[in-house]
């Protein structure tokens, strides 16, 4: 039914069928199939971490097995919530954890879950798998913080209770579920949600003050202390004890959830060292990234966790992500094309898919989905590199404003020509967009640095190696500071180093050393020092 009528045009039953035939077939499949799929996503994402389970056990029954009848029919019935749903899942998403969190909040309370169904959902995706020991920063002990969060059922009472006493900054029920996982994903008990309620600033415009209410210790950064050394993580510890960027971030992280508002903790690098802080989610449904951030130290990117999926997220993907077109009429009606598109390929119907997947990226350009299908589908189709390579180069353009998006598909097109021979048209493509990022997106320019690096590292010997090295410290290394140190440096040096070519190490140190701009005393002047200490030794 779903099919026949997206082929007659006649898209909004097209739609609503669509959800159906999804659900079905997704709560349909036994829990045993799904999980084995499920590993392997994991792995080929590489998202796994220590805090998971180390066994899964493969259930001969269906994923359906998880929900009651009546949630069940709320389900299929529920067009807004389908759409909501199948848009943010995840294939790392453990869905039988999943269908339980979202049953037992149904059962707990079917007005509220009807009502917070948003929240529900975010609560699920999230609490779905344990959290990573390097959740939400790494300076923090597993003894002083355990890694834990709420009971799904509490936690959902907890933030309805807060909305309906207008207890937060922003109305949890008109928020998406994409933002109010970032509302949800906190190690701190609800007590000291609650706590934080009473000495936070009491307005969403000055939230980013909550930075500044932690004191700020140098002593720890002089003596080269990075890890919290309390034997508590308590917000009321932070605030007492002060602590550095990670702590000052952290600490206002969870003051605006206990406010209802979407926060992350944000960490980057800059001219002189790494740094920690937050971004929220401001009245006027934007993101505001620069909460504590420092203007002076040139920190261009910065990276949060997506709780959802535990992968890293730049600051530039969400600034992406939460763009106004995605309300957009027309981005409604891409993205209905790009399911179908998307469901075709299931199908092996690679020429469908590809007709579907242009028509979702005609409505949006933007629509990335869209066209991750029609390269799939022209790969299926057995397109010649030449044409896959045009359509890659199209999509570039597509996000030309964009540059994280569009580095991707022009590195994509790189490889592409590797692949084919044309090893000098590739570094030509790579050079060509890491210089247009040189000045913008220095991370970009890095990044690129690092990769073509690492190519060598993997397939060249070691003179030619060094020549890489050297040919990125020269054209990229000039004021990227710690990123390039941390992305560039380390990795090669280490690289010399365990393959005794030690007198080639401290070449490959000194040279990024006098080429970086080392400020005196800075973090980047310490670790540089470091491996000088650690390169003199024998």
């Amino acid at each position: 039914m779903a099919f026949r009528a997206y082929e007659r045009e006649r898209f909004r039953a097209a739609e609503g069928w669509l959800s159906v035939y999804r659900w079905s077939a997704l709560i349909g499949q036994s829990e045993a199939d799904f999980v084995t799929r499920w590993l392997e996503a994991v792995q080929t994402a590489r998202v796994g971490h220590a805090n998971m389970s180390q066994h899964y056990e493969l259930k001969d029954r269906p994923c359906a097995a998880q929900l009651s009848a009546e949630l069940q029919s709320w389900l299929l019935a529920n067009q807004v919530f389908s759409s909501a749903f199948f848009a943010l899942l995840s294939p790392v998403d453990f869905l039988p954890r999943v269908l339980e969190i979202l049953n037992d909040l149904h059962r707990q309370d079917p007005i509220r879950f009807k009502t917070y169904a948003n929240l529900a959902l975010a609560i699920a995706v999230v609490y779905d798998v344990a959290p990573p020991p390097f959740w939400p920063h790494r300076q923090v002990s597993p003894a002083a913080l355990p890694r834990l969060l709420p009971a799904p059922t509490e936690a959902f009472a907890w933030w309805v209770r807060q909305d309906q006493q207008r207890r937060t900054f922003h109305r949890l029920a008109q928020l998406g579920a994409s933002e109010l996982k970032f509302v949800v994903d906190t190690p701190a008990t609800l007590a000291e949600l609650e706590w934080a309620q009473k000495v936070s600033v009491h307005s969403l415009e000055q939230l980013a003050r909550n930075y500044a209410l932690v004191r700020y210790r140098q002593d720890r950064v002089t003596g080269d202390r990075p890890i919290w050394p309390g034997k508590t993580y308590q917000l009321a510890d932070i605030l007492a004890e002060g602590g550095i960027c990670a702590d000052q971030a952290y600490f206002a992280a969870q003051l605006g959830k206990a406010r209802g508002v979407p926060t992350f903790l944000i960490h980057g690098a800059g001219d002189g060292g790494r740094h920690a802080w937050f971004g929220f989610l401001e009245a006027n449904q934007q993101w505001q990234l620069d909460a504590g951030r420092y203007v002076e130290q040139r920190l261009v990117t910065g990276y949060a966790w997506d709780p959802q999926t535990w992968r890293e997220l730049s600051d530039h993907q969400l600034q992406f992500l939460k763009q106004r077109f995605h309300g957009l009429p027309s981005f409604q009606q891409s993205r209905v094309h790009a399911d179908f598109a998307a469901e075709y390929m299931v199908r092996g119907q690679a020429a469908a898919a590809a007709v579907a997947a242009r028509q979702a990226v005609r409505f949006e350009r933007r629509n990335q989905a869209g066209w991750e299908v029609l390269f799939a589908a022209a790969q299926r189709e057995g397109r010649d590199a030449k044409t896959v390579e045009s359509l890659l180069r199209e999509a570039a353009l597509a996000f030309q404003l964009f540059p994280e998006i569009e580095a991707l598909y022009v590195n994509r097109v790189a490889a592409s020509l590797r692949g084919r021979g044309e090893s000098s048209a590739a570094e030509a493509e790579v050079r060509r967009i890491a210089l247009k990022n040189k000045v913008v997106r220095t991370d970009l320019s890095v990044q690129q640095a690092g990769d073509s690096v690492t190519r060598a590292m993997a397939t060249q010997p070691i003179p030619e190696q060094i020549r890489a090295y050297n040919s990125a410290v020269d054209n990229y290394g000039h004021g990227a500071g710690m990123s390039f140190f941390d992305r560039v440096v380390t990795p090669f040096v280490e690289h010399l180093l365990n393959r005794g070519q030690r007198t080639e190490a401290r070449h490959a140190l000194d040279r990024a050393r006098r080429v970086l701009q080392v400020g005196s005393g800075s973090q980047l002047d310490r670790e540089f020092e470091q491996w000088q200490l650690r390169l003199a030794l024998k």
